[in-house]
């Protein structure tokens, strides 16, 4: 199913809709401020392994990120940072990056391996938020790729991720076109912040 949602003008009934979707285990495709990207409830463990398989693999092998609303629950996923590291991502968040910390044990046991670090993204994007803020807790994801495109790495029209995927997922939000960028993929586990891929975000340090 495809439902239009304007982004500066959010439908609430439409944000109650995908959030039922995931409460029962869905799995939808969503608009970021970077690429469309497909996610789950971050505690069904049910839809997580449907997330892995729809990816191809196990779910201990899955690279999941996880979308916060923002930094207030933070302790609950990350183990502590330090003060540099929390103003850049308070700098930084909401915006295009995803940010790798040490995760708390809480990470492990949600996807059944030794998961040592998370990445964080809290996207500049209000339609994932909300559903995140009334799901009450964070959404499991992972970038929506175009392997049958040359040219492009990612899907950017939603009406193609529609085409392809509507027998493969819950729901899709089509929130306007997609950026032809993901994010920039910043690692704070060594206390220092390093730019291991970088994408759309211009990191200010």
């Amino acid at each position: 199913m495809l439902i239009e949602i304007n982004p500066d003008n959010i439908d609430q009934r439409l944000i109650d809709q995908a959030v039922d979707v995931l409460k029962k285990g869905g799995i939808i495709i969503f608009p970021t401020d970077t690429v469309y990207a497909m996610g789950c409830d971050l505690y069904n463990k049910k839809a997580l392994n449907a997330l892995a398989t729809l990816k191809g693999i196990k779910l201990k092998k899955a690279n999941f990120s996880i979308i916060c609303r923002d930094l207030s629950h933070l302790s609950d996923y990350v183990k502590h940072i330090d003060r540099p590291t929390y103003k850049l991502l308070n700098k930084s968040l909401p915006g295009p990056f995803t940010f790798i910390l040490t995760a708390t044990n809480e990470i492990p046991r949600l996807f059944d391996r030794n998961k040592k670090e998370v990445g964080i993204r809290i996207p500049d994007n209000a339609i994932i938020r909300t559903i995140v803020e009334h799901l009450g807790n964070p959404v499991a994801t992972t970038s929506l790729h175009d392997d049958e495109d040359e040219i492009l790495d990612y899907f950017i029209d939603p009406y193609a991720i529609y085409e392809k995927y509507d027998d493969k997922v819950q729901l899709i939000l089509d929130g306007g076109f997609g950026n032809l960028e993901a994010s920039t993929v910043v690692d704070c586990t060594d206390g220092y912040p390093e730019i291991v891929r970088q994408g759309i975000g211009e990191l200010d340090i």
